[in-house]
């Protein structure tokens, strides 16, 4: 039974529906606008967009200090690792940043983020010894 609303009969339904069966199944935006679509990462994003970014070889010492300074506040510092470990723990920060802090010295303590990407990536100055 139609409905008094419809526009278009069952047929010309079912011809829009086949007409526009290869557009849907292409893997295409079907948008005539560009500005609707997503734009893809730049060149010089940092490399969370990525995914995780974990310390090691292929994380920048930027990259790893944005990470960080996603999760952690300013209020987190100064502190050891043992403390810091805690608070991504808490932010759901990457099993993997999580797991190159646990490595640290537990005697360091950092006083910023730049201090303990540095000591994470062994880029720069190494962190305090003792209290700061």
């Amino acid at each position: 039974m139609q409905r008094g609303s419809d526009r278009l009969s069952v047929h010309r339904d079912d011809e829009m529906k086949h007409e526009l069966q290869g557009l849907l199944r292409s893997g295409h935006p079907t948008r005539t606008e560009e500005w609707h679509d997503p734009e893809p990462s730049a060149d010089d994003d940092p490399q969370v967009a990525g995914g995780p970014v974990a310390p090691g070889s292929t994380a920048s010492l930027a990259t790893v200090r944005l990470e960080l300074a996603r999760i952690l506040g300013r209020s987190s510092f100064p502190a050891r690792p043992r403390e810091l470990i805690g608070e991504l723990r808490r932010g759901y920060a990457p099993d993997a940043l999580v797991d190159s802090l646990e490595r640290l010295p537990r005697s360091a303590r950092y006083a910023n983020v730049q201090e303990l990407a540095e000591a994470l990536t062994g880029g720069g100055r190494q962190a305090r010894r003792g209290n700061a």
